[in-house]
């Protein structure tokens, strides 16, 4: 590969630079490929378009790597606290005991809402999905912290950053809550960032609320899991949206509205629902694994394969061993968790499956801890949010930082040509 890659249009070449990344992976940058010639690239849903440079995430599917600033997902799942991977998406390294102890304190001096936010999520009608309120009262935060954080002021943007973090799980809590009928409150100043996520969800106001180790360890770890991703849909959304100068509320609650599509975040729910239509048709995995394998047929198994990963889902292999830990924890006999057991076992074994390597992905476990944890389909996306979070925020910090333009996608008009206008009359 020389210096220069050359593109030829009609009868002029054009030079553009190359430009590497850390981990081998190669771009033409043709930022000015108009402007020399005229010309434009189309590239749908930007499978082949780098959007940007980024230090926070590598991911490799053929491979199955996924590291965050180049941690492996493996010993991050295994070692870490979720604040800790936090701080270290959004300020690049792992953080001292000094510097995590100090992130968690500031985070609880501001982990509490405007008591007018709670008018804003009782006006919201029983039948509202539990997504679209989410990204309604992240964005109505923007009115409570109506100031753009300075992008030159340290102290302004840690300020913004933990505010986020600080009112999002009271947010997600009582949002949970809310569609429980329960009471809403706020944390425990004692407790650590996971664990107070868990206790803000699962207290009952008629008992006391013990620690149940176990279901912190698992919700920590899909937490971490779910961190960050790269450039996907959502990730682009918040960094497009923060490239206008938009805030990073604002620019948050963009990308827990992109997050809700079924073709994104919706897919653990998408999981649940798939079981759930096996157990009404009479729970018949074998049938179902035929109807999968058959092109003609409709049904389409979820929570099996990935679009990037082209291997087993590395974020798979950790969170599988936390959902068996759940279900042994909790002693469940649930008929849709048996199904997902039955499918996942034929899937492992069956050539077909493991030919195209479409081995039950990240979202077919997380989506069987939530049922578990007896967390409503609704709501599994907004777990995704919350932990998406922090890679949220990141993406956002680093493309400001950075001082990338504003986003402006090209097209190819396709429409009419000129036409003359005719009067309303002569039509």
């Amino acid at each position: 590969m020389g210096n220069k890659a050359t593109i030829g249009i009609e009868d002029k070449n054009y030079e553009f630079d190359f430009v590497k990344g850390s981990e081998g992976e190669v771009a033409i940058d043709i930022s000015s490929l108009r402007n020399k010639s005229n010309v434009i690239t189309i590239d749908p849903g930007f499978k082949n378009t780098g959007s940007c440079k980024s230090a926070i995430t590598f991911l490799d599917g053929e491979k199955g790597i996924l590291r965050y600033r180049g941690y492996s997902i493996e010993e991050l799942a295994e070692n870490a606290d979720f604040l800790e991977v936090a701080y270290l998406l959004i300020f690049g390294n792992l953080p001292n005991q000094e510097q995590l102890d100090q992130f968690l304190f500031d985070i609880k001096e501001v982990s509490i809402v405007d008591e007018d936010l709670k008018k804003i999520l009782e006006s919201f009608p029983k039948s509202a999905h539990p997504m679209g309120i989410l990204s309604s009262l992240t964005s109505a935060l923007v009115s409570f912290n109506p100031s753009v954080a300075d992008i030159d002021s340290k102290e302004e943007m840690y300020s913004a950053i933990i505010k986020i973090l600080a009112k999002v799980p009271i947010i997600v809590a009582w949002v949970y809550r809310k569609g429980k009928g329960l009471s809403l409150g706020y944390g425990d100043y004692s407790l650590g960032y996971v664990e107070n996520i868990t206790k803000m969800m699962f207290k009952r106001p008629n008992k006391e609320y013990i620690q149940n180790d176990i279901i912190v360890s698992a919700i920590n770890k899909l937490l971490i899991l779910h961190a960050d991703h790269e450039q996907n849909c959502s990730t682009s959304t918040v960094r497009i949206v923060g490239s206008s100068h938009a805030g990073l509320f604002a620019s948050v609650s963009a990308g827990i509205s992109a997050l809700w599509g079924r073709l994104h975040g919706g897919a653990n729910q998408a999981v649940i629902e798939m079981l759930e239509s096996i157990e009404k048709d009479g729970g018949d995995t074998k049938k179902f694994m035929a109807k999968a394998k058959d092109k003609s047929d409709p049904f389409r198994l979820m929570g099996f394969g990935h679009r990037v990963y082209k291997n087993f889902d590395p974020r798979a292999k950790i969170i599988k061993i936390e959902a068996d830990k759940v279900l042994n924890e909790l002693g469940i006999k649930d008929s849709i968790l048996e199904i997902a057991k039955g499918l996942e076992k034929e899937a492992l074994s069956d050539h077909y499956f493991i030919d195209r390597k479409l081995y039950p992905n990240v979202d077919f476990y997380s989506g069987i801890i939530y049922k578990a944890l007896e967390i409503p389909n609704e709501m599994f996306t907004v777990m995704f949010a919350l932990g998406r979070l922090p890679g949220w925020i990141a993406q956002w910090k680093e493309m400001r930082e950075m001082k990338d333009p504003i986003g402006r996608p090209r097209q190819i008009y396709i429409g009419e040509n000129h036409r003359s206008f005719v009067d309303l009359e002569l039509r």
